[in-house]
């Protein structure tokens, strides 16, 4: 193996970008590789996390399930079924787990010899496997890594597998997308061909449109490893006082699953506000601390120190609680975990116009905002705080004959606090760039 047919490999299996790890000494198939903090659930994508409560701050831990397959010396891939993350929330780092056993031709000799300096390749197919490879230090692929440029990021060399410089893309088609003025509403479908798109939330499809981005089942970055947020605005010139919708998650726990949301509106629901008949309504901000006055439900973060800002429970979840105690509805950290790194560690917040005359139209901004590096750490000590809140959209209709009911559970945020929920970011001009 040499570094070129390496890289041809990954590229044919869809990867975009190469990280490198520099094994220590010890790590090995016993002692788990240390591969940084929970930035890691940014970078490589999960298919299922589990909590893993202990007696011991040191040992509560979240156990992440990945598809994970060894690239041989010929090229030949081998799944390694039994590979895990496993993330220490304490400090918090992750480490590799599990890489070895059950794969019929790993890299055992060199995963398990110790010696500092071995290398560890790892990246993402189109499909979402991750691919690893390992190398001995003075091995070819090890001198020919050496003499090429890397950029570091935590505990990794990183390397493209193209020239093409992605934010200066993506900010360009931005200032394009900026100069077309107003833009009809429309929509890809999963072929790509146009489509009308009518309803108040296709800013968002309008711009995704727009770049060619199609509707998929895997949960990805949207445009070259970036996500993209969409969000109205009335001036361009004051985007810091929008209120964004970061993602959507149903709650896991709680009286909302256990006895059905046709129970949670009827308990803790509230006459529709306008006066329609029959039906209930359950929204409203809810602010960690505070007892909403329609609902009577108080948010609370179970398991995080808010001092801290580190998550001190496994099994802790963000969860509404009613005056008797009980769990009206709670979201894991487990499964928020999941639904905030991996689509968040690159994102870009892109303002927009909207008018309905003659047709639905969207007019987007000059000026985005480019986050990051994020953990969800970061996201909890945001809603601690009171910057990030929950903001739901439920309600039940004809509540009296055949009820039919509405889901939708917004965790919002005003565009202001937006940085902080990234270790890095800006507000760009693209017509700058």
């Amino acid at each position: 193996m040499n570094l070129e047919r390496l890289k041809r490999i990954f590229a044919d299996q869809g990867c975009k970008k190469v990280y490198v790890k520099t094994l220590a000494k010890n790590d090995d198939s016993k002692h788990q590789p240390y591969l940084g903090g929970d930035e890691i659930f940014n970078l490589f994508p999960t298919s299922e996390i589990k909590a893993i409560s202990s007696e011991s701050w040191d040992r509560e831990r979240f156990i992440a399930t990945i598809d994970f397959a060894w690239i041989a010396e010929d090229g030949a891939l081998f799944q390694a079924p039994n590979t895990k993350f496993i993330l220490y929330p304490k400090y918090p780092e992750v480490r590799l787990s599990g890489f070895l056993r059950g794969c019929s031709n790993g890299p055992s000799r060199v995963m398990n010899t110790p010696l500092y300096g071995r290398l560890l390749f790892l990246s993402v197919s189109t499909a979402g496997r991750i691919l690893g490879y390992a190398a001995f230090p003075d091995s070819q692929i090890a001198a020919e890594l050496r003499a090429i440029n890397t950029q570091q990021e935590g505990v990794f060399a990183t390397f493209n597998l193209s020239n093409s410089d992605n934010r200066t893309i993506l900010l360009n088609e931005l200032a394009r997308i900026h100069r077309l003025d107003w833009i009809t509403s429309k929509r890809l479908d999963r072929l790509g061909n146009i489509m009308a798109c009518d309803a108040p939330n296709c800013g968002g499809y309008t711009l995704e449109a727009e770049l060619g981005i199609t509707p998929n089942g895997y949960s990805e970055p949207d445009f070259l490893g970036w996500e993209l947020k969409q969000f109205g605005v009335d001036n361009f010139n004051r985007i810091g006082s929008a209120v964004i919708t970061l993602m959507t998650p149903e709650p896991t726990e709680g009286l909302y699953v256990s006895q059905g949301v046709d129970y949670f509106i009827r308990t803790y629901g509230y006459p529709d506000q306008n006066n329609r008949p029959d039906r209930l309504n359950f929204g409203g901000i809810h602010k960690a601390g505070v007892r909403h006055e329609r609902t009577r439900l108080t948010m609370e973060l179970i398991g995080f120190d808010g001092v801290t800002g580190k998550i001190r429970s496994s099994t802790g979840r963000i969860v509404l609680v009613d005056e008797q105690g009980n769990e009206a509805a709670a979201w894991s950290f487990a499964s928020m975990l999941k639904h905030w790194n991996r689509k968040h560690n690159q994102a870009c917040y892109v303002p927009s116009l909207s008018a309905n005359q003659p047709v639905r139209q969207y007019h987007y901004g000059n000026l985005v905002t480019l986050g990051v590096d994020t953990d969800f750490q970061l996201f909890l000590q945001q809603m601690f705080i009171g910057n990030i809140y929950y903001d739901p959209g439920i309600k039940m209709e004809n509540v009296s004959t055949r009820p039919t009911v509405k889901r939708r559970s917004q965790f919002r945020i005003k565009s202001s606090f937006l940085g902080n929920l990234y270790k890095s970011s800006e507000v760009v001009d693209v017509t700058h760039c």
